[in-house]
Formats: structure tokens, sequence, C-alpha cells
């Protein structure tokens, strides 16, 4: 892979909420490769180049915890937010949340910890300005300093992804004796299900894009985008 990277994410907590449950939040065991896509434009993204995950490494073993938050069962209006500015007169516009909250119960990963490797194509809106070498440049460049536009997160915004790039030749960060396990598709791969790939944002009504997932070796492999293991 002439432009692959790799990045190591970690964090106290993930949440890959799988999308067939509705009330309820369950993450999927490992991360899903839209969330790593997330992580990667949130260090570097332009509308010249799109990302693809190429594998996920799992580096510590899947654990799961059940925790209850309290959340807002609304969110703010954007056409209230804009009649509110027009009229100038913010009245209308507030959640109270006393009156709104609302008791979810999660079920999330613990201490996650996964190496990302990805490569990116330049997309039809590159100009004569872009090329593989600047853009692979800039993204080593901000992920060795730590610099990021938004703060990436693993799966949802209260569960901050920690990221280090790890330089062409370097090793891999030592995996946790722990995952050397069948859970983890040591000695036998390990059927995951379908997982979300991606959303389709081009297509119309947004569909979402699952594959059937296998860990082996504690190693995700992620079909390339127009793959057939990519099903709506």
């Amino acid at each position: 892979m002439a432009y692959g990277i790799r990045l190591h994410v970690w964090g106290t907590h993930a949440l890959f909420t799988r999308p067939e449950m509705k009330v309820e939040r369950v993450s999927y065991d490992v991360m899903t490769p839209s969330a790593a896509r997330g992580i990667l434009e949130a260090i570097h993204w332009k509308p010249a180049i799109r990302w693809a995950i190429d594998r996920i490494h799992v580096l510590h073993p899947i654990r799961f915890q059940s925790i209850r938050r309290n959340e807002v069962g609304s969110k703010a209006s954007a056409t209230l937010a804009r009649r509110a500015m027009h009229r100038g007169d913010l009245g209308g516009v507030q959640l109270l949340v006393d009156e709104d909250r609302q008791q979810r119960a999660s079920s999330v990963l613990v201490a996650p910890s996964y190496v990302i490797e990805a490569h990116f194509d330049l997309t039809p809106r590159a100009g004569a300005e872009d090329n593989e070498g600047k853009h692979l440049d800039l993204f080593n460049r901000r992920a060795a300093r730590g610099q990021c536009f938004h703060q990436p997160c693993l799966g949802t915004r209260e569960f901050a992804a920690h990221f280090a790039l790890i330089p062409p030749g370097a090793p891999l960060p030592e995996r946790d004796p722990d995952t050397l396990t069948v859970e983890h598709g040591f000695g036998t791969p390990r059927d995951l299900g379908f997982v979300l790939w991606d959303i389709d944002h081009a297509a119309p009504g947004r569909p979402s894009l699952f594959f059937r997932a296998t860990l082996r070796d504690g190693v995700l492999d992620v079909p390339a985008p127009g793959s057939p293991d990519i099903r709506g």
C-alpha cells in the first residue's frame, strides 16, 4: 500500500452502537470501519481525498460494561433556532432538561485499544494542487503532533479517542496476552456477524452498508469500497 498509514487509538470506553438496538445502546465487539474513518478524518480530511479502512487490530481484550446515563429525549430544533435569529427573541428555543430527562442503559467496551490500517484515494474533487504525497505528509505531520480538527471519539462523543502515529517500518504496539484466545479469533476465526461498514451519503435515503465480519488472530479485515462483500 503506497500511501497507507497506521494509527494506534485507545481510550477508557467505546460505544460502536448496533443500529438494530433502538432503545438501549449495545456496542459491537470491535470498532466499525465507519468509526475508524471518523477518527482519521478528525486528523486530516479534505474533499480531495477519501479514506478507506484496510484492517483493524484488536490489542486489548474485548470486555463490556453496563452503564446508565441521563440524556434528554429531544434535540434543539434548527427551524426554531432560525426563526429566533430572525425575530431577535430566544423564546421557545430552550430545552428544559428537568422536563425531558431520560435514563438510558448502554453496554460499552472497556479500555479498548486498536491499530487502524488505512489508505486514501484521491476523489474527482482533487485539484491540480492535490497529490498523494502532499496529503500523506499532512496527515503524518498532524498525527505525529497530536493535531486534530476536533477531538476524535470511540463511537460517541463522550468517549474520547487518544491516538499516536505508528511510523512506517515500526512494530505494532504490543498486544495484551489476554487477547490470545478463541474469542479474539486465535486458533479459530470468530464470526462477528454483520457489522456496519459505513453509510452511503451519496445515495438517496443514505442507506447503511454492512459486511460479514470475521476476527482472525485479533485482526478484522475490512472489504474495500465497491466489494461484493458489502451489502445494503
